[in-house]
């Protein structure tokens, strides 16, 4: 599917630590849902220009939706401190607070790696939100960092995972024994060939969230 051109505004949303650094890609007048995409540990490089988030803003710009990413706090120009995923709910739901105040459609939530792992975790019992999709999900420990993602057990809304399968932060079999274990209905894309960052696969990873969103709601 090829993405349709949109126009980009730059603003900040007034989070709970300060302001954060935000970028819309604006949908078109008959957008069905408004999406959110969030980017990987702040700590480690991670911001709202990461590439796979990049490339799964424009999987679902390409749906005509409008689709916000942000900068966590502390990142970019976002204000306050990285909180270790904590207070990062908060500027999730704010982003998701935004999203619903200026749009008032149905929400569909993505996010890498720390992006999904903290997102998701907001995101899931956010009854505004109908879909969801977890890039390179770190089922890992990754150094000092583990995620509790126990809580997908009862996240009972469609839910995509990609990861390529060579990710450092989870094995095949991790993942797999992971979405085993999730609430239905659940879809797990494992990329050939593709690292956490699926270096060389984006094209790949961009196919499979147009597929599965273009199933999953049924467009």
């Amino acid at each position: 599917m090829e993405t349709q051109a949109s126009t980009i505004r730059s603003l900040f949303l007034d989070g709970p630590a300060g302001r954060l650094e935000a970028l819309l890609n604006a949908g078109t007048p008959d957008a069905q849902y408004a999406a959110v995409v969030c980017h990987p540990h702040p700590l480690f490089g991670g911001t709202l220009h990461n590439k796979v988030v990049f490339h799964a803003m424009k999987a679902l710009n390409g749906f005509g939706f409008p689709v916000l990413r942000f900068n966590f706090r502390g990142a970019g120009l976002s204000l306050g401190e990285h909180d270790h995923g904590n207070g990062e709910l908060d500027d999730v739901r704010t982003a998701l607070n935004w999203v619903d105040n200026e749009f008032h459609l149905p929400l569909i939530f993505a996010g890498f790696s720390f992006g999904a792992a903290v997102g998701l975790r907001a995101a899931c019992p956010d009854a505004r939100v109908k879909a969801v999709i977890g890039l390179g999900l770190p089922v890992a420990p990754i150094a000092d960092r583990t995620y509790d993602l126990t809580f997908l057990e009862t996240c009972a809304k469609p839910k995509l995972f990609v990861s390529g399968d060579r990710d450092q932060f989870g094995t095949p079999a991790q993942l797999e024994a992971l979405v085993q274990s999730v609430a239905s209905p659940k879809k797990l894309i494992l990329i050939e060939g593709g690292d956490h960052f699926f270096e060389g696969r984006l094209r790949e990873l961009r196919d499979a969230i147009e597929q599965w969103v273009g199933d999953a709601v049924n467009l």
